[in-house]
C-alpha cells in the first residue's frame, strides 16, 4: 500500500513545475507614513457570556444583561473600560496598550489597542515557535506586521483591526513575547511587504506539502504576488505526510449534514485538482446510485468536517471505507512556516525567504505617527514563548 510520502511524491510529479520568479526590492529607499497612530486594534473577545476583565490582579467579572455591560454585578452602560494600568487581564490573556469594553448586538467585545511593534513581537510567539532560527522569526514578523496593516487599512470604519484569533493573526498578548520574537520584531522595526505601494495579504501557513497554492484557488481571487512556488524543505514537518481513515457509512453521515444524503458511500474520487494538485473537485457515489459532486465551499466543509490538514490528498478504497492520504498541513497560500524554517537553518537571510514565498513584492520601511521610538520592552514577558505553528 502506498504511504502517504509516495502519495504526495506522485501527486506533486504528475504537475508542471511553475519557475520561482521572487524579486523583492531593496529596502528602505522610500518611506510611506500612513494615518494611525502606530496601534492595531485587536479584538479580544467577543460573545454573550461573562468574561474578566481587568488591570492583572483587580479583574472584574463583566457580563451583559438587557443591552448593557454589567461589571461586578453594578450596571455600566454600553461602553466601560477599567481602571488602572497595564498589564491587563482578559480572560486568559494578559496584554499591554488599552483596554475597552463595549456591548454591540447582545454580545460583550473587547478591544486592545496596542503599539504595533509589541503587537508584532507577540504574534510571532503566537504563530511560530520561538526557539525557531532567528531569520525564520524575522520573516514571521514583517508577514505578520504586513498583513495586520493590509487588513487595518480595510476596516478603516470598523471597531477593529484585526482579532486574536486564527481568524485573523494568533495574539497571545505578554504569554507569546520572548526575549528571540521581540529581537525579531526589533530588527525588522517597520519593514512591510508591499505591490503597488500597498501592504500585501502577506497569509501564511504550516506545512505547504511541496509546493504553495495561488489565492485564486483557496479564495477565489488571484492576487500577483501568492503564485505557486515549489517547496522542498519541509521534511521535518510533522504534517507534511498523514493518512486519515474513515468508513463508509460514517462518510455518509458526514455528507448528510453537509447538505448531501447520499446514503452509504460506495465511491469517492478525485475528479479535479487545481494548479497546485490540490483538490478542486469531489465525486462521491453513494446508496441507490445517488451522486454528489463536492466543489468550492461544499468542498471546503467537508474538508473542515473530517479535520483534514489540508486539500492535497489522493483517496484510497480500503476493506472498510477510505484513506485520505495527503501532505501539507493549512490552506498553502503565501509562506510555509516550515519552509521558511528549513531555509533559515541552511543560512538565508529574512529578506531572501520572503522574496520566495512573496515574489514580486518590495520591502520597504514604514514609519508610522506617534510609535514608541524603543519598541517592545526588552523587560516585558520574560517567560518562554508558548506560541505554535499554526
Amino acid at each position: 500500500m502506498d504511504g502517504p510520502r509516495e502519495v504526495a511524491r506522485r501527486v506533486r510529479s504528475t504537475l508542471s513545475v511553475v519557475p520561482l520568479l521572487a524579486v523583492v526590492g531593496l529596502l528602505g529607499c522610500a518611506t510611506a507614513r500612513v494615518g494611525a497612530a502606530g496601534e492595531v486594534r485587536v479584538l479580544l473577545y467577543e460573545g454573550a457570556g461573562p468574561i474578566v476583565v481587568g488591570a492583572v490582579g483587580q479583574s472584574q467579572q463583566v457580563r451583559i444583561a438587557a443591552g448593557g455591560l454589567v461589571v461586578d454585578g453594578q450596571p455600566s452602560g454600553e461602553r466601560w473600560s477599567p481602571r488602572g494600568a497595564a498589564p491587563w487581564q482578559v480572560g486568559r490573556r494578559r496584554v499591554w496598550g488599552t483596554i475597552s469594553v463595549r456591548a454591540e448586538s447582545g454580545q460583550i467585545q473587547v478591544l486592545n489597542r496596542v503599539d504595533l511593534e509589541a503587537y508584532v513581537a507577540s504574534t510571532v510567539g503566537g504563530e511560530m515557535s520561538a526557539d525557531w532560527p532567528q531569520e525564520a522569526l524575522r520573516a514571521q514578523a514583517v508577514a505578520a506586521r504586513t498583513y495586520v496593516l493590509h487588513e487595518a487599512g480595510k476596516r478603516t470604519g470598523s471597531f477593529w483591526d484585526v482579532r486574536a484569533t486564527t481568524a485573523s493573526q494568533v495574539y497571545r498578548g505578554l504569554a507569546a513575547e520572548s526575549d528571540s520574537t521581540r529581537a525579531a520584531a526589533r530588527a525588522t522595526r517597520g519593514e512591510v511587504l508591499t505591490h503597488g505601494g500597498e501592504p500585501i495579504l502577506a497569509v501564511f501557513h504550516s506545512t505547504a506539502g511541496g509546493r504553495t497554492a495561488t489565492a485564486g484557488e483557496v479564495w477565489g481571487q488571484d492576487l500577483p504576488y501568492l503564485r505557486v512556488v515549489e517547496v522542498e524543505e519541509e521534511d521535518d514537518a510533522p504534517h507534511t505526510y498523514w493518512r486519515k481513515e474513515f468508513e463508509a457509512e460514517a462518510l455518509g453521515r458526514v455528507l448528510a449534514a453537509a447538505g448531501f444524503d447520499i446514503g452509504t458511500v460506495r465511491t469517492l474520487r478525485v475528479a479535479q485538482r487545481t494548479g497546485s494538485g490540490r483538490v478542486e473537485q469531489l465525486d462521491v457515489q453513494g446508496g441507490a446510485d445517488r451522486t454528489a459532486s463536492l466543489r468550492g465551499r461544499a468542498l471546503r466543509r467537508l474538508v473542515s468536517s473530517l479535520a483534514l490538514r489540508s486539500r492535497l490528498f489522493e483517496v484510497k478504497a480500503t476493506e472498510g471505507g477510505f484513506a485520505f492520504v495527503g501532505s501539507g498541513f493549512g490552506h498553502g497560500v503565501g509562506m510555509s512556516q516550515w519552509g521558511a524554517r528549513a531555509m533559515a537553518e541552511r543560512g538565508e537571510p529574512y529578506q531572501r525567504i520572503l522574496a520566495r514565498f512573496y515574489p514580486g513584492t518590495r520591502l520597504e520601511r514604514w514609519s508610522f505617527r506617534h510609535t514608541a521610538a524603543s519598541g517592545p520592552r526588552s523587560d516585558r514577558g520574560r517567560g518562554r514563548a508558548q506560541g505554535e505553528v499554526q
